[in-house]
């Protein structure tokens, strides 16, 4: 791939990776960049992890490189970096604020910075109270934050987060969200990876489809999505929308419930007789037009 060194950036560069029969990674190749939130997406299977995981050394590709600022990522280089992985990394024995320290220290910080950043962190994620219980004792989406904060406690270049969401509820969702933008705003190269779709449409800049271990879609959300030849079409009507629809050129999908309708059209479609009739009937009550949402660009990206 052709890399721009221009800007320091993490690089995910044509990485191979079999575990015997299976391929992982088929050439997997993108870019983030600092100051950036981009969405890593693709379905069960599709490589995303493993990737995640050749960052740190956790697996070796069979070839290809990842690299930081123009130069292989090394175990000097990982420490700046902040991981949380999916299958939670956490010792169920420790106490919060001890588990904090720990990792802080583990990435080069002082005793004294890595028990200042855990407090301000514990703090932020609404754990202080917790600070002196065992990691066990918290419920699933409490976990999920001591995570984030084991990821952050030592104020990493780069976040690399594999399903941050996952079991948390709206309020922490919001928390998280902030923490993400936040670390963007600063400059940070964050990638996380997600199911959540509407949520990472609503956060990230920029996303990276993988499929059969290979990126197949890659870029600015909002270019990506403009450059889409389809465009979704919904109304809000109440007769019968068949015959309607069947005199509509460039239809390729309708899904109808309860007198709403969604159709996937072509973006050259033109759509104003269609209206007029539907609106000539009385039926119609409301519609919209648009490019298609993240959740449609991923569907064609992997059907």
């Amino acid at each position: 791939m052709i890399v721009n060194l221009t800007r320091p950036m993490l690089v995910f560069d044509d990485l191979h990776k079999s575990f015997g029969d299976i391929r992982a990674l088929d050439g997997c190749s993108f870019q983030v960049r600092p100051g950036k939130m981009l969405g890593f997406l693709g379905p069960n299977g599709a490589g995303k992890t493993t990737a995640m995981r050749a960052v740190f050394g956790l697996i070796r590709p069979d070839s290809g490189q990842v690299l930081w600022e123009g130069r292989p990522v090394e175990k000097d280089t990982a420490t700046r970096f902040g991981y949380m992985p999916e299958q939670r990394g956490l010792y169920p024995k420790m106490r919060l604020h001890d588990l904090l320290v720990y990792m802080g220290r583990l990435h080069g910080m002082s005793k004294g910075d890595a028990a200042a950043s855990a407090d301000s962190w514990l703090e932020r994620l609404g754990l202080a109270e917790r600070a002196t219980d065992r990691v066990e004792a918290l419920s699933h989406g409490n976990q999920q934050r001591v995570q984030l904060a084991a990821a952050l406690v030592h104020d990493p270049d780069v976040m690399i987060l594999d399903e941050p969401f996952s079991g948390l509820d709206p309020i922490a969702v919001d928390t998280m969200s902030g923490i993400l933008r936040e670390a963007a705003a600063q400059g940070k190269a964050v990638v996380f990876s997600s199911h959540q779709l509407d949520l990472v449409e609503d956060l990230c800049e920029e996303v990276a489809i993988i499929n059969q271990g290979r990126v197949v879609v890659e870029g600015d959300v909002k270019q990506l999505k403009e450059a889409s030849p389809y465009r979704r079409l919904e109304i809000d009507f109440d007769g019968d929308i068949g015959d309607l629809a069947g005199a509509l050129d460039g239809v390729h999908d309708l899904v109808s419930f309860n007198g709403h309708h969604q159709l996937t059209i072509d973006a050259n479609t033109d759509i104003r007789q269609f209206l007029a009739r539907a609106q000539e009937t009385g039926h119609l009550r409301t519609f919209s037009y648009t490019a298609p949402s993240l959740s449609d660009l991923f569907r064609e990206a992997v059907r």
